[in-house]
């Protein structure tokens, strides 16, 4: 089952994890999914700024 990560240096999606491991947020399940990493995030970071649980 292919697997996709988002690459923070390039910022685009990769299959399979072509990058090193210090570039990469993931795995998703989905290509949509990784296109969306940085929002997810954000909203994680922001939550935990806030004292909140997600």
């Amino acid at each position: 089952m292919t697997e996709y990560w988002y690459n923070v240096n390039t910022h685009e999606v990769e299959e399979d994890a072509l990058s090193d491991w210090s570039q990469l947020i993931g795995p998703y399940k989905t290509r949509e999914e990784a296109e969306h990493a940085l929002e997810k995030v954000r909203a994680r970071n922001e939550a935990w700024d806030k004292g909140e649980e997600d």
